[in-house]
């Protein structure tokens, strides 16, 4: 038995940590708060729990009701779950893994999609009462959710982000939590944290996940930076609510989720410097009166699925529907790339001109130097994800110029300001409440 505030789960005496690591967990737990009792003079320190490569299924929800407690792995251990489950399975002799890897945690709780979300969490932090929970870390290992189920959103049920897990849960107001260096993969939410101050989420691999990374409640003084993510098309990659000072910043999006950064009531937070793909339009979303936001040097992509198992599937939005879309005040949109690559055949409605920025509502938005690129390309589909992807990613020749709204003002918005932004041509807003400084049209 530790008694250096040091667990390892493989030597803890209760339980079989390769059998359900959530019991020996919350054995160790316990322990803590029995060690650590609250005294005129001593501390409550907190302690370190290890959990070595391997394999270890979880059948036993974990509750973490302690402060300054760290759980670390020896690895995130993430391999695509999705393009495996897409491989027809007489192939999967021929595969060097089947299964993701590192400090792996296999949640087996029962799957039960559109569960309480509390329910279905590996694991699940809870403390009411002052001070807040602080300090609790997550970092270097896999949680896997192992499958998804059938919910009718998809013809295979390994490829509807469904199953009613949730890596991490947070449901009470904290303080200074760590998430680093984590995988997340096949769990219907990644993580879901309620009421969060100064919280990091920094560096994990969050993919194939319904939703990734959801703050909710409200917050501030957070980070979500240096993260590789993407959704389900059902789910959001990156979204917060009611937050205030949200930093987003230097993340990969992949594509597929059905918006990259989502912003509800959140406001004086930035999203900077991020590269997001996207397959659907509202690829950044200010909405619901966000205000006094920075969104500045991202690049947007917008193209077409290319790969066979996801052909047809889509986020509902049509592409007038914009792939930054904001309802919200004296927002700044600065020096952003959006590249709009698509097949005009298959431009939703038919016949309809893709929108890059579109202002919904709110007043006094500055838009300044935001270069669209706009072409029209042939789809190709293949049943590889990785070549499909790379080839469509690679390929910048051969292509047509395609019509493109760059900034379409709404009549609920105004008073904003569009400076080289779009030509005259392709600005759509009323002049008489807007101002607006065309970039100059090129004549060849």
């Amino acid at each position: 038995m530790s008694r250096t505030n040091c667990y390892d789960v493989t030597t803890w005496p209760t339980g079989d940590a390769a059998d359900d690591i959530g019991e020996v967990i919350n054995s160790i737990i316990a322990d803590v708060k029995e060690r650590q009792k609250l005294t005129e003079m001593g501390g409550r320190p907190g302690a370190v729990i290890s959990i070595p490569p391997g394999d270890y299924r979880l059948r036993t929800q974990v509750t973490i009701d302690i402060s300054f407690l760290r759980i670390e792995g020896s690895g995130h251990g993430f391999t695509s779950s999705s393009i495996r489950y897409n491989v027809p399975e007489d192939e999967w002799r021929d595969l060097h893994e089947l299964w993701p890897g590192g400090s792996r945690i296999l949640v087996d709780l029962p799957p039960d999609p559109g569960n309480d979300e509390a329910a279905g969490a590996a694991f699940y932090v809870a403390r009411t009462g002052n001070p807040r929970i602080s300090s609790v870390e997550f970092s270097n290992f896999c949680i896997d959710g192992l499958h998804f189920v059938a919910d009718g959103s998809h013809p295979d049920p390994e490829n509807t982000y469904a199953n009613g897990k949730t890596g991490i849960y947070v449901a009470d107001a904290n303080d200074s939590f760590r998430v680093n260096e984590m995988g997340f993969v096949y769990l219907e939410h990644g993580i879901t944290i309620y009421n969060a101050d100064a919280l990091s989420i920094h560096d994990n691999f969050i993919a194939e996940c319904g939703t990734c990374i959801e703050l909710r409640g409200w917050g501030q003084a957070s980070k979500i930076t240096d993260n590789l993510i993407g959704a389900g098309f059902k789910g959001y990659s990156i979204y917060a609510e009611n937050h205030g000072g949200l930093l987003v910043t230097a993340n990969n999006v992949f594509p597929r989720g059905a918006s990259s950064v989502h912003f509800a009531g959140v406001s004086r937070s930035s999203i900077t410097n991020n590269r997001l793909h996207s397959f659907y339009p509202g690829m950044v979303v200010l909405g619901a009166g966000s205000s006094e936001n920075l969104v500045a040097s991202n690049h947007l992509l917008r193209d077409a699925e290319p790969w066979t198992p996801f052909l047809g599937i889509d986020n509902g939005l049509d592409d007038e529907h914009g792939l930054i879309r904001i309802d919200g005040s004296n927002n700044s949109v600065i020096g952003n790339h959006l590249s709009v690559i698509l097949d005009s055949t298959t431009v939703t409605p038919l016949g309809a001109t893709p929108v890059a920025i579109r202002l919904t509502a709110g007043r006094r938005n500055h838009l300044a130097n935001n270069h669209v690129v706009a072409m029209d390309v042939s789809s190709e589909a293949s049943d590889s994800c990785f070549a499909a992807q790379v080839d469509a990613l690679l390929a910048t020749d051969a292509r047509d110029d395609m019509a493109v709204v760059t900034v379409l003002v709404d009549p609920r918005s105004d008073s904003n300001r569009i400076i080289d932004s779009g030509t005259a041509d392709e600005v759509v807003a009323d002049m008489a409440v807007n101002a607006f400084a065309p970039t100059p049209s090129i004549t060849v």
